[in-house]
């Protein structure tokens, strides 16, 4: 206790230098904590892009291109599922509900996806967040559309507004489907998912948009199908690009997967979203791990400043030393008070750096959330922010011992010595 007092004392005479080593120590560790608190959120967004699904069922290809394109939005399908396939396994009696998916069309580069009132009712994000409006409603007539909330912002479309659908999904396209246009009924919130970036319409609108065009090509003026006379007509779809699944038993979940990709009829796939997940993150979370070495490395450049420091004082606090030496401390209470001193600072900068990652993260926390859908976690620290923390106390304290064992070795004499 007294070599602490005395080690306190000591840094109070160096306040300025004491000062500027724990603000660097303080903002690396605010750095490290917010990388790893910023990571963990998008991982864990990433990972709950899709929640509460047990099955994403779509034609026989890979796991990842099935949920690259049927959550995210990417790619396109080899093939679509057959509407009988679809309607026997969602009638299965262990499936509780399912999720229709339909893709091909675009609006000014924005992907259209058909489905049916089920996505709005059983479509989790996030854990258990349900989708919910910012402004209007879930589309209900045939040629109603629902927005995302970056199709809408970056459009500028309020509810009430007219689109026009295209046919295909590039940026730029000379087919669209201008005979039967749609009216914008609901824009969501913001999800930090690919929802934000998708234009919703009912599942029988794909199929009325689609109903006088053969090989992506409309009829000619004449035999065209306007959009009060689609109506009139059989809208089923004869396929879908692929289904969600939620089962009544989360223990059939595997027996209900296997039924599936041994289905006999045509070739299906069906994979579980949190494993698919997980697979495409090893994949793309390579990015995250060079934000945490960087981090870790301005921690390193933070000690190697506390190092610094202690070294640059030696010589300036020989007499001090040897004025110790002489009223009866011993080399190892010289060693004890640098051990000390480099402890105080380390533990102090931690202390003052957590509470700067907190600080800011309160502030940026909406904006992330608004602008990125990244959800930050304003609990308390976990056992591997200790881990971490408790590595870099540690760190410190190994690297005091170097100017702690030079002043070890500094004999009384040499503290008195007067250097020409």
């Amino acid at each position: 206790m007294k070599m602490l007092k005395l080690a306190l004392r000591s840094l109070r005479n160096r306040r300025t230098t004491a000062l500027l080593t724990i603000s660097t120590i303080a903002i690396s560790v605010a750095l490290l904590l917010g990388v790893e608190k910023v990571r963990s959120a998008a991982r864990d967004g990433f990972a709950n892009t899709v929640s509460g699904v047990d099955l994403i069922v779509g034609a026989r290809s890979g796991q990842l291109n099935l949920l690259l394109y049927s959550v995210f939005r990417v790619g396109d399908p080899t093939t679509n599922v057959s509407w009988e396939s679809y309607r026997k396994i969602a009638n299965h009696p262990d499936v509780a509900w399912t999720i229709p998916i339909s893709l091909g069309d675009s609006h000014r580069g924005f992907r259209v996806m058909g489905t049916n009132g089920d996505y709005f009712k059983y479509y989790r994000f996030a854990g258990d967040r349900a989708m919910r409006f910012t402004a209007g409603r879930p589309f209900e007539d045939l040629y109603e559309a629902v927005l995302g909330a970056d199709v809408a912002k970056q459009l500028g479309y309020p509810v009430g507004s007219k689109i026009i659908i295209a046919h295909g999904i590039g940026n730029v396209s000379f087919a669209e489907h201008g005979d039967k246009p749609f009216i914008v009924v609901g824009v969501l919130e913001r999800t930090g998912t690919p929802i934000d970036r998708t234009v919703h319409v009912n599942l029988e609108a794909i199929t009325a948009i689609h109903i006088d065009w053969q090989s992506g090509m409309q009829a000619l003026p004449g035999a065209r199908i306007g959009a009060d006379q689609a109506r009139a007509l059989n809208l089923t779809p004869q396929s879908i690009t692929a289904f969600m699944v939620g089962m009544e038993s989360k223990v059939m979940t595997f027996t209900m997967q296997r039924a599936v990709n041994e289905y006999r009829q045509e070739p299906l796939l069906a994979i579980i979203p949190g494993m698919a997940l997980s697979q495409l993150w090893s994949l793309v979370g390579i990015a995250d791990t060079a934000l945490m070495i960087i981090a870790a490395l301005v921690v390193l450049s933070g000690l190697l400043g506390m190092l610094t420091a202690i070294l640059t004082s030696l010589n300036e606090r020989r007499r001090e030393m040897a004025i110790l030496r002489s009223v009866g401390a011993k080399p190892r209470h010289v060693f004890a008070l640098l051990i000390a001193e480099a402890g105080m600072l380390a533990s102090t900068g931690v202390a003052a750096g957590v509470a700067l990652c907190y600080g800011l993260v309160f502030l940026v926390r909406p904006l992330l959330e608004h602008r990125l859908g990244i959800f930050l976690d304003l609990g308390g620290l976990t056992h591997y922010d200790f881990a971490i923390l408790g590595a870099i106390i540690g760190a410190a304290l190994l690297m005091g011992a170097l100017p702690a064992w030079r002043a070890y070795q500094n004999t009384l004499s040499d503290g008195l010595t007067i250097r020409v």
